[in-house]
C-alpha cells in the first residue's frame, strides 16, 4: 500500500469516524483514470448506518479534509473517490527514488529473519533439462526478493544424489559403463545409461529389484559403489555449476540428500519412540489418513530410506543450523502431497517451527503445447542448449539492429547478447503466476515489445542513453509542479507502488507480482515517451530537470526490481 493510499485512508477514517485499520485494507484503485486514483467502498457501512451506500459515500466525501497530495474527493455511486495532485505526488516520489538510489523499493518486513529457500535441486547423473528452469529461476527470484524485503535468505540446492535411481545407474554401469567415455561426455553419458536401464526394465521388471539391491549396497557402504557414486556426483556438479554460472545463479548451500545419511537414524528412532510407525506390506509407514493425507512411506523392508525420511532429516538440520523463521520449497505442484505429509509428520513430532515451512508449487513448462517434466527419462531438451540458442538469437538481433541503423557493433556484443538472452528467458517465466503452465516460445522470449524481459531492459537502457546525451546528472531538487499531466501522475504512482509490490510478492511467494509492477512502470513511462509533444530535454531548464528526474527514477526502479528477480540490465542496447 503506497503512502498516498495511507493518506487517503487516514482522511476517510477521520471523516467517517472509523478505525484506520478498517479503512486501509478496503482502499482500492478505480477502473479508469477519470474516476480518480483511489477509492473507498461504502457497502460494508450500509447495515451499520442504515443508509444506502451512495448516501454514505456522499456524506463521507463532504467531510473529508482535502490537502496535498489529495486534490479533491468526490462521491461516485457507492464509492468515495480521491483525485491526487500530480505535482505533489511527483514531489514526494521522485526525490525519494533518486536519493535512495539502489536502495529504493527495499523494505524491512523481514527484520533480519532467516529464510531457507530450497530450489533447483536437480538429480545427479541426469541432464540439466529445460524442465528444471522453473524451480531454478523462481527460487532465485525469491532469494532476491527476500533479501530486498529485509530477510536473510539462504539459497539451498538440495541435490538428488541418493535413492533407488542410483541403484539403477549402478546396475547398468556394471554391465556397460566406461570411465573413459564418462570423462569425455559427462552427464550426457550417464543420462543415456539411465535411459537404457529404464528401456530394459520395460521388458524385464525384475531389474527394478536388482536396482534396489544395488542401492542397498551403496547405503551399506560398499567401497566400489561409493567410489562410483562420488564419481557420478562430481561429474554432475561440475556441469551444474557451469549452467548456474550462465544464469548468474549462486547458492549459499549445496548439499545432496546423501548429506543427511547419518541424520536419518535419529529421525527414525524418534518416530518409533513416539509410536508413529506402522508396518504395511513391504514397508514402514506413517498413517496420516486421519488428516486426509494417506499413508506416508518412511522405510523399505530392506532398510533403504525414502524421500520423506531424508527430507525430515534435512528440515531438522536446516532449522538447527540456520534457525530459519520460514523455509520455502520451490518444487513442482505434483509434489504437494509429499510436503503436506512432511509438515504434518514434523507437527506430530512436536516441531513448532513446522508452521514456517511452505511448499511453493508451480505449473508445467510447455514447449509446442507439450508438457515438460523431470519424469521424462528418454528425451530431454537441455537447458544449456536453450541458453546458448537464446544468446545466439539475441546476438543476431543486435547485429540486425546495428546494420539497419548503420552503426558499428558494440565492443561488448557477446556480453550484451548474454544479458538480453538470459534476461528474456528468465522473465518469460517470472512474469507468469507460478501456478500457471508456461508456454516457451522463442519469438516471445526475445521480443522487444510486450511483456518481456528485453522490453524492460530496453526501456532502462534507453533512459540511460537519454541521461548520457543530456550531459547533466538527474537532480532530486526539482520543480515537481511542472509534472502535472495525467500520464506523469500515473508513472509516479507506479513508481510509488514498488515497495508495496515487493511486499506482496514476498508475502505470497509470487515473483510475478513484482514483475507486474515493473511492467506497469515501463508501460506508463512509454506512454509518455512516445508522445512527440513530451520531450525530456528542451530550452526550459526547469522542465528538463523535472522530466529527467522522472526518467531517471523509472530507470532506477526498473534496474532495482530486475536485479531482485535475477535479471541483468545492460547500460545500453
Amino acid at each position: 500500500m503506497s503512502s498516498f493510499a495511507l493518506t487517503f485512508a487516514q482522511a476517510v477514517a477521520e471523516a467517517a469516524e472509523l478505525p484506520l485499520d478498517e479503512v486501509l485494507p478496503l482502499v482500492t484503485s478505480p477502473p479508469r483514470p477519470e474516476m480518480g486514483q483511489l477509492a473507498f467502498p461504502c457497502f460494508g457501512l450500509a447495515k451499520q448506518r442504515r443508509q444506502a451506500p451512495p448516501a454514505i459515500a456522499t456524506e463521507i466525501a463532504a467531510r473529508v479534509a482535502v490537502s496535498p497530495p489529495l486534490l479533491r474527493v468526490e462521491p461516485m455511486g457507492p464509492y468515495v473517490n480521491a483525485f491526487l495532485d500530480a505535482g505533489a505526488v511527483a514531489g514526494e516520489v521522485l526525490p525519494e527514488v533518486l536519493t535512495r538510489g539502489e536502495q529504493y523499493g527495499r523494505v524491512d518486513i523481514g527484520q533480519g529473519g532467516v529464510v531457507c529457500v530450497d530450489f533447483s535441486s536437480p538429480n545427479i547423473a541426469k541432464s540439466f533439462g529445460l524442465h528444471h528452469l522453473r524451480s531454478t529461476v523462481i527460487g532465485h527470484a525469491l532469494v532476491g526478493l527476500l533479501d530486498a524485503a529485509g530477510y536473510k535468505p539462504v539459497g539451498i540446492n538440495h541435490l538428488g544424489d541418493w535413492g533407488t535411481q542410483f541403484g539403477q545407474l549402478l546396475h547398468i554401469w556394471f554391465e556397460q559403463g566406461d570411465e573413459a567415455v564418462l570423462a569425455e561426455r559427462g552427464v550426457a553419458y550417464l543420462h543415456e545409461l539411465y535411459s537404457e536401464f529404464n528401456r530394459r526394465k520395460q521388458q524385464d521388471p525384475s531389474l527394478q529389484q536388482r536396482a534396489r539391491e544395488r542401492f542397498k549396497a551403496l547405503e551399506s557402504g560398499d567401497p566400489e559403489a561409493r567410489r562410483l557414486w562420488k564419481l557420478f556426483r562430481d561429474v554432475s556438479v561440475r556441469e551444474f555449476e557451469r549452467i548456474y554460472a550462465l544464469l548468474g545463479i549462486r547458492f549459499d548451500e549445496v548439499r545432496g540428500e546423501s548429506h543427511y545419511e547419518d541424520l536419518m537414524p535419529p529421525v527414525l528412532a524418534e518416530l518409533e519412540s513416539k509410536q508413529l510407525l506402522q508396518r504395511s506390506q513391504d514397508a514402514t509407514v506413517i498413517n496420516l489418513e486421519a488428516d486426509d493425507l494417506g499413508v506416508a512411506l518412511v522405510k523399505k523392508d530392506d532398510g533403504s530410506t525414502l524421500y520423506l525420511t531424508r527430507d525430515l532429516a534435512a528440515a531438522q538440520y536446516r532449522y538447527d543450523t540456520h534457525g530459519c523463521v520460514r523455509s520455502l520449497y520451490v518444487v513442482g505442484a505434483a509434489q504437494a502431497l509429499h510436503f503436506k505429509q512432511m509438515i504434518r509428520v514434523l507437527e506430530l513430532l512436536g516441531r513448532d517451527w513446522a508452521g514456517g515451512i511452505e511448499h511453493v508449487p508451480f505449473g508445467l513448462l510447455r514447449l509446442a503445447n507439450q508438457k515438460m517434466s523431470s519424469r521424462d527419462k528418454t528425451t530431454v531438451l537441455l537447458l544449456e542448449d536453450v541458453l546458448n540458442e537464446v544468446v545466439a538469437l539475441a546476438r543476431q538481433t543486435i547485429v540486425s539492429g546495428a546494420e539497419q541503423r548503420g552503426r558499428p557493433l558494440p565492443d561488448d556484443i557477446d556480453e550484451l547478447a548474454h544479458r538480453i538472452g538470459v534476461g528474456g528467458l528468465v522473465f518469460n517465466d517470472i512474469k507468469n503466476r507460478r501456478m500457471r503452465d508456461v508456454n516457451f516460445d522463442w519469438d516471445t522470449v526475445l521480443s522487444f515489445e510486450g511483456e518481456t524481459g528485453p522490453y524492460l531492459q530496453y526501456t532502462a537502457a534507453r533512459i540511460a542513453s537519454l541521461i548520457e546525451k543530456s550531459g547533466r546528472a538527474p537532480r532530486a531538487d526539482i520543480d515537481a509542479s511542472l509534472l502535472d499531466g495525467p500520464h506523469e501522475l500515473a508513472t509516479c504512482l507506479a513508481l510509488a507502488d514498488l515497495p508495496a509490490a515487493l511486499t506482496r510478492a514476498v508475502e505470497q511467494s509470487e515473483p510475478s507480482l513484482l514483475a507486474d509492477a515493473l511492467l506497469s512502470i515501463a508501460a506508463r513511462f512509454s506512454t509518455l515517451y512516445s508522445n512527440r509533444e513530451w520531450k525530456v530535454l528542451s530550452d526550459d531548464a526547469a522542465l528538463s530537470d523535472a522530466r529527467l528526474a522522472l526518467a531517471a527514477s523509472v530507470r532506477q526502479s526498473l534496474v532495482n526490481g530486475l536485479s531482485w528477480l535475477g535479471i541483468p540490465v545492460p547500460d545500453r542496447m
